[in-house]
């Protein structure tokens, strides 16, 4: 089987070289092997609409939904502007705003003047690995952080929920409380630990029927999965939110320190053989479509 259509639900891009006024702390020198991706000194070049379409050269990709690409929390805003009126830019945007700011609010309503946006993602991962975590603090703890996912809702965005399994508890509690604000898990909930707490959490945040899953980032679990290693994970996946709430993306061109576009894109078409036509297109392009409103 080949993939019919592909709407690309996580893809980053930037402009380093030639855009001084969007900063991209993470991109710049000095690069360092710790963290979570290693040295990202691969990708800490330009990556624009025709570099994706490269990389994605093959493959029907019919539409592209552009996640925060981690420029610096002061230019959320002027990152948000530059896609809107970016040449063959992306079909919906969703922007970077600190939902345990005090004053996010107003950020909140300048990003929806945009009307490419559709969500906001505030990644949250910690854990108590410093090589894991993505900052000091696990912000589920700052009640600050609720009130300003509380305001999603008044501004009909979504939220891209990028968490570890340690912190799914407290997502499902958060997001219980707001069944009118749709959440999109990034990476297939990133099992860093194992399966069994991630199991539980994934099970836990598919009980709310306004939580659906992106299966992406692969190279988070594994950096060197094949087919056969990141096939059970897939699969569980699926079956924990069925084919109706599963978007698959590539994550390009984060991944590209993983793993070409290409293989990434045939493994998901060959662990899919078993799945209907028209549950492949839902999980490829139509759930997509229809949660980020393109």
């Amino acid at each position: 089987m080949t993939i019919e259509r592909f709407v690309d639900a996580h893809i980053h891009l930037w402009q380093i070289r030639h855009l001084s006024h969007i900063r991209y702390p993470w991109l710049t020198p000095p690069f360092s092997d710790d963290g979570p991706n290693g040295s990202v000194e691969p990708i800490a070049h330009d990556y624009l609409p025709a570099d994706y379409r490269g990389d994605a050269a093959g493959f029907n990709v019919t539409k592209i939904v552009h996640i925060d690409a981690g420029a610096h929390p002061e230019d959320a805003l002027a990152e948000t502007r530059w896609l809107q009126d970016l040449p063959a830019g992306p079909d919906a945007i969703v922007a970077f705003a600190a939902l345990n700011n005090t004053d996010v609010e107003g950020l909140l309503a300048a990003h929806v003047e945009s009307s490419k946006v559709r969500g906001i993602r505030h990644i949250l991962n910690w854990h108590p690995d410093p090589r894991l975590t993505y900052g000091p603090d696990n912000l589920f703890d700052d009640p600050q952080l609720a009130k300003g996912y509380a305001l999603l809702a008044k501004y009909s965005l979504s939220f891209d929920l990028q968490i570890y399994p340690v912190q799914m508890a407290q997502a499902y509690e958060v997001a219980k409380n707001h069944p009118d604000i749709q959440v999109m898990i990034n990476h297939m909930g990133m099992p860093v630990d194992g399966v069994e707490a991630w199991r539980f959490g994934m099970r836990k945040l598919a009980e709310l029927p306004h939580v659906a899953v992106k299966i992406s980032g692969l190279g988070f679990v594994d950096r060197n999965w094949t087919a056969d290693s990141i096939a059970p994970l897939i699969h569980e996946t699926i079956d924990i939110f069925t084919p109706a709430r599963v978007m698959f993306a590539s994550d390009f061109p984060t991944d590209k320190l993983f793993n070409g576009y290409a293989r990434q894109l045939q493994t998901y078409d060959e662990l899919t053989t078993k799945f209907s036509r028209q549950e492949r297109d839902a999980m490829f392009a139509a759930n997509a479509e229809r949660l980020y409103r393109i």
